[in-house]
């Protein structure tokens, strides 16, 4: 007899344990984490009570996945298979001469496909997936959801700030339960602001590091980058800059193009999507509202929904603006994943009652 009172869960392509952290703060017992990555081990371990397996995902068995969860218990699938078709450079590169975006062919989707057999093999009570957008376009959906049958499914694209996270961030989410009928719902929670989320962290100059918490630390700043964030008003551009400082691409008219390169964020609104280059002034709105610096790691981190004390990596390793970035850009945002697991939860209750 199944235990309605408890879920337990596999996170497939886990990365830092964004997902799995959310999930976790609404009493859903992840018991495992799979993810190809080697570095998101720490991260995963050390801050979540699940075990971590280093493997790929599209040669992971369903035994694997079926002897996770706890017997008795709602078993729930969850993923967000990597989105490079839809990443900006990858659009930029399919953009060019063809007039639209690229959907990305079956190759490109080869784990979101291997996500919908394991759906298959596997029979979980409960399934949910985060990923880009556009993923909705691309005919692999059509599949995903075809392995879905008999599941109830719901999905929509999830303004993140709409749930309180304090970032523009835009993600498809689906929902599906074989336990009954489940939605959605639409989300209008209090926003969150910059200043909310970061504004108490200590001052930092470009290039320094906070001795109290090495992941509080800023990229350096060129001569040039440093004139020109001195120039910068918060919420503003490069278009704010005298023309001494302007780029040979800002005056190009395909500079128009991506007019938040080299921005500040603003204090009393949502950041922009944090990606995997957040931690460089020059690669997207990533300007501090205020110090003359792009977001340290830390910031970066907080506004992707992980408490200021989550750690990304063991005390002897050194700290990496690259491995790190890609960490957490890459990342579910755990108030997200908080989000989510309510949603699953409050599903599950009601079938009891």
């Amino acid at each position: 007899m199944t235990d309605f009172s408890k879920i337990s869960a596999v996170d497939l392509f886990c990365g830092v344990g964004g997902l799995t952290h959310g999930l976790s703060l609404a009493k859903i017992d992840v018991r495992l984490g799979v993810d190809i990555d080697p570095a998101s081990r720490h991260p995963f371990e050390k801050n979540n009570d699940a075990k971590f397996l280093q493997a790929d995902v599209s040669a992971l068995s369903a035994e694997t996945i079926s002897q996770s969860f706890v017997p008795g218990t709602v078993s729930l699938l969850a993923g967000c298979a990597p989105c490079q078709p839809f990443s900006t450079y990858s659009q930029k590169a399919k953009r060019a001469g063809q007039g639209r975006v690229d959907r990305g062919g079956k190759d490109d989707w080869k784990l979101v496909e291997r996500f919908g057999e394991l759906i298959r093999e596997v029979q979980p009570d409960l399934v949910t997936m985060e990923n880009v957008p556009p993923l909705l376009r691309a005919p692999v959906y059509q599949e995903l959801l075809a392995s879905l049958k008999g599941y109830s499914v719901d999905a929509q694209v999830v303004e993140c700030r709409m749930i309180g996270l304090p970032q523009t961030r835009k993600r498809l989410v689906l929902i599906a339960s074989k336990l009954g009928e489940i939605n959605l719902p639409q989300f209008d929670r209090k926003q969150k602001s910059v200043r909310e989320e970061i504004g108490n962290l200590p001052r930092l100059e470009a290039g320094q590091t906070d001795p109290k918490d090495r992941l509080h630390r800023a990229s350096t700043l060129s001569e040039m980058n440093m004139k020109r964030i001195l120039a910068s008003v918060p919420g503003g551009t490069w278009r704010d800059w005298p023309d001494s400082l302007k780029a040979a691409c800002h005056v190009r008219d395909s500079g128009a193009t991506y007019p938040s390169v080299y921005g500040r964020m603003a204090w009393d609104e949502p950041s922009p999507t944090i990606t995997t280059q957040c931690f460089g002034y020059g690669n997207g709105r990533f300007g501090h509202p205020e110090q003359n610096r792009a977001i340290s790691l830390r910031e970066a981190a907080m506004l992707q929904g992980f408490p200021r004390g989550y750690s990304f990596l063991p005390d002897d390793e050194r700290v990496s603006f690259a491995t790190l970035g890609r960490l957490i850009g890459n990342a579910v945002p755990v108030t997200l994943g908080k989000v989510i697991g309510e949603i699953l939860v409050e599903h599950v209750n009601a079938q009891i009652h």
